[in-house]
């Protein structure tokens, strides 16, 4: 199965994620597929999340389930992942 989840960058108390779509028996920080995006949650509130949206709607089309904190992350950016309303904007 493939997942959209975090992977930890950054050093030791200054965490930086990457928002990457991997096989979900890979490691944490190992192997990925894809990388759509970046969790930053150092930053002011506008700088956080950013990720692309052609990117996770091909993602989610192809069948790809997020994590439960990618999932808050993609809510608080007003990104809604309703199969049936991504497959009619395709």
């Amino acid at each position: 199965m493939v997942k959209i989840r975090l992977k930890r960058m950054g050093t030791t108390k200054r965490p930086f994620y990457r928002i990457v779509v991997a096989d979900s028996r890979s490691p944490r920080d190992g192997k990925f597929i894809d990388q759509v995006g970046y969790y930053h949650p150092m930053e002011k509130d506008d700088q956080k999340v950013k990720f692309d949206k052609e990117k996770m709607k091909k993602w989610f089309l192809q069948g790809a389930q997020p994590t439960h904190i990618v999932r808050k992350l993609l809510n608080k950016q007003d990104f809604h992942f309703d199969y049936a309303e991504l497959s009619k904007e395709s």
